[in-house]
């Protein structure tokens, strides 16, 4: 039996346009629009899926607590997300979750937020 692939995450937002451009900036790709209010970003074989249920009546919910990206260079996607105002205000085992440091589990990251929570 072949084991179970992830291949797509929906966040829900209640503004596609906005949700779309930021996310196209932070991640450095184009992404492409689909029909039903949503807009996908090929992540390196997982979608990231952002779906604007607003335009249904709805509010955005809080999606899944954490996506983590594997990126070639740090640093240039840490400005992108400083520039876009979006760099985590908490911290993470007592450092700045927004800042890019080594963790203790041993990776180099730094943590954003999306204005949609």
């Amino acid at each position: 039996m072949t084991e179970p692939r992830l291949f797509r995450v929906t966040l829900e937002v209640a503004d596609l346009d906005r949700a779309t451009d930021l996310y196209r900036e932070l991640l450095g790709i184009d992404g492409q629009r689909h029909p039903g209010a949503r807009h996908y970003f090929d992540c390196g074989g997982v979608i990231l899926a952002v779906l604007d249920v607003s335009q249904g009546g709805l509010s955005p919910t809080p999606g899944p607590k954490s996506l983590f990206f594997a990126v070639d260079d740090v640093e240039a996607i840490h400005q992108r997300a400083a520039r876009l105002g979006v760099l985590a205000p908490y911290q993470v085992h007592g450092e700045p979750a927004g800042d890019v440091i080594e963790r203790p589990w041993g990776e180099r990251s730094f943590y954003v937020v999306d204005p949609w929570g």
